[in-house]
């Protein structure tokens, strides 16, 4: 059985604990490698990283014509502009999904997730396409997470909780429930400080922190 080639976009440490998740993934059923990390930057172009070679867009697909592309970065807004632009080469987006995630078969998965090991989501959960869940999250019933959201490690996400797109949630953060009448609502481009407890929602764009959490103020 042919090996499935899966090219990295980003260079930087998540990328490397993707390619990580990629080795985790593969098995003699479902053979899969890592070919190389593209980075925008030339300087870093030729470099090795885990032996890995890094290299830029244009080379990677000349190289690779069949890889699929993870992209291996953690902001929502980088994450989107790079993923279109591999996906504007006529790549195609890798799902990538830990064998050691628990999930019943009532959650739906949008192309390119990225679901690192450790992770509990229960019943009823839609997950859009490029989501990115870091270690150790649980996530409950009735979630709706939108494009690019992300979850860092240890975060946990009580059930009827409804994300836009692109929301950083940070490391330990907790989401209390809402209701099915009421979901508890994070509109987009928000973002949830690590160690943060929502209580309430949070409106488009804005950053809150602490317990309970309330918007960050600026100077």
């Amino acid at each position: 059985m042919s090996s499935t080639s899966i090219a990295i976009y980003g260079a930087g440490s998540f990328a490397r604990e993707v390619a990580w998740l990629v080795d985790d993934i593969s098995s003699a059923e479902r053979p899969m490698k890592v070919v190389c990390f593209i980075d925008d930057n030339e300087a870093n172009h030729g470099l090795v990283l885990n032996t890995v070679p890094v290299m830029g867009l244009a080379e990677a697909r000349a190289r690779f014509p069949d890889a699929l592309v993870a992209v291996g970065i953690g902001s929502p807004q980088t994450r989107e502009k790079v993923t279109q632009k591999a996906l504007s080469t006529g790549m195609l987006p890798a799902t990538l999904i830990h064998p050691r995630v628990e999930r019943s078969r009532w959650v739906e998965i949008g192309p390119g997730a990225v679901i690192c090991a450790g992770n509990i989501l229960t019943v009823n959960i839609t997950l859009g396409p490029h989501v990115q869940i870091n270690l150790d999250c649980t996530i409950g019933h009735d979630v709706i997470m939108g494009d690019y959201t992300t979850l860092a490690p240890g975060v946990h996400v009580s059930g009827w909780v409804h994300f836009g797109k692109r929301v950083v949630v940070g490391t330990g953060a907790v989401i209390l429930n809402g209701t099915q009448d009421a979901p508890l609502t994070i509109g987009d481009d928000a973002v949830i400080g690590a160690g943060a407890v929502v209580t309430k929602p949070v409106p488009p764009g804005v950053t809150v922190v602490g317990v309970p959490a309330k918007p960050l103020q600026r100077n």
